[in-house]
């Protein structure tokens, strides 16, 4: 069973930079697209990025330019660098492990393994 551990949340000001960091734990990611979602309090979660299995990236629009997904030096650890973040990102993050096809890349549904969620926050 794939666990998936997430690391680096926080409290930030307007324009700072966060990196998050997901973990596979008893298991691997190859094979395996990671994706990131997010969800604010109130709202549905929301696709924020994913990179596949061949390391094809796809980001939301409202990050695109701003929010970058890599593989990590690490084996099975995936980053999120989020650069100029806004008040609107904060949310709590949350890294998802699956085989979705690329039309179906934003659809938490398709992923089988989700971290733990981190918080980030971002004053203004």
């Amino acid at each position: 069973q794939v666990q998936l551990v997430e690391s680096g949340g926080g409290l930030v000001q307007t324009g700072d930079s966060l990196r998050l960091s997901c973990t596979a734990s008893g298991g691997t990611f190859s094979g395996y697209g990671v994706a990131w979602f997010r969800q604010a309090p109130g709202k549905e979660r929301e696709f924020v990025g994913a990179i596949r299995a061949t390391n094809t990236r796809h980001y939301a629009d409202s990050v695109k330019g701003r929010f970058t997904i890599s593989r990590g030096n690490v084996k099975d650890t995936v980053h999120l660098q989020m650069d100029l973040l806004r008040p609107e990102d904060t949310a709590v993050y949350y890294c998802a492990a699956g085989r979705p096809i690329l039309s179906a890349i934003q659809n938490p549904d398709m992923y089988y393994y989700w971290g733990q969620g981190s918080q980030v926050t971002v004053s203004s």
